[in-house]
């Protein structure tokens, strides 16, 4: 697979930053954890056959299950950045693919492409996460977000997908609709909410740096579930190799060296 090239500065960064060092196999094994914990989670999901007789664990189910697709973005995120594996490109690259076939059948190679395009020009007319102009409300940027990245084809496979877990592995329509498809679109919610509207969101005095990017700081915990420490999103523009399991550490120095 022939992926674009990332910016020069960060490519002679990555082999000598400290945090790229220390990731060593750990970002690896974050990110194998994750992908594990989501598929066992779902398969077990899937075959949880009283699911239509607990509604309140139901919701529960749903929630926890959108919290790991939003991991399994995330980890294509930091593979993006060469922030899972750095030492070995080859393998980090594939990772990021794998996990963003399993969360929607996406394009690693596309989303990488437009995904630098959003660290070169953010917040401005060449980002492909930013609003138009017009669609600057939450709701109406996030439509407009979606559509940017949608596709027909991927539609197609996602129904085709649905439909042979459904007759060939006779897994309920209630349990696919609610573990499988529900999950998946509130993760985008989440993604796009706490990855884009709050970091990117123009703020009533302007943008006050080149980034075009503002950070949230809250609590480790609530950070974590908010969306894996996305919130600390100004540290992650000014140093994009970080691990997203890096950054409150990031912050904390920044905050130490004011």
């Amino acid at each position: 697979m022939s992926l674009p090239q990332q910016p020069l500065a960060l490519s002679i960064a990555l082999p000598t930053a400290p945090h790229v060092r220390e990731t060593g196999l750990l970002g690896l094994a974050i990110a194998c954890l994750i992908i594990t914990v989501w598929a066992t989670s779902l398969a077990l999901l899937m075959a949880w056959t009283t699911a239509e007789q607990h509604l309140s664990w139901t919701i529960l189910a749903v929630f926890w299950q959108a919290f790991l697709y939003t991991g399994l973005f995330i980890t294509a995120h930091d593979a993006m950045h060469r922030a899972v594996f750095p030492r070995h490109p080859q393998i980090n690259h594939f990772i990021g693919a794998f996990a963003l076939l399993i969360y929607g059948l996406f394009s690693y190679k596309y989303l990488l492409k437009a995904h630098w395009q959003h660290h070169d020009h953010p917040a401005s007319p060449l980002d492909p996460d930013f609003h138009d102009g017009k669609h600057k409300n939450g709701f109406a940027w996030y439509f407009y977000f979606v559509k940017r990245y949608w596709s027909w084809w991927r539609l197609l496979g996602l129904i085709v997908v649905y439909h042979a877990m459904h007759q060939l592995l006779h897994v309920p329509e209630y349990n696919l609709r609610w573990f499988w498809v529900v999950p998946s679109l509130l993760s985008s919610v989440q993604l796009f909410y706490f990855g884009t509207f709050v970091p990117h969101r123009e703020p009533a005095t302007g943008y006050w740096n080149s980034f075009r990017a503002q950070s949230t700081y809250r609590p480790w915990l609530l950070s974590f579930l908010a969306c894996y420490h996305f919130g600390y999103h100004l540290e992650h523009h000014e140093q994009p190799h970080v691990p997203w399991w890096r950054l409150p550490a990031i912050a904390q120095q920044g905050k130490a060296l004011q």
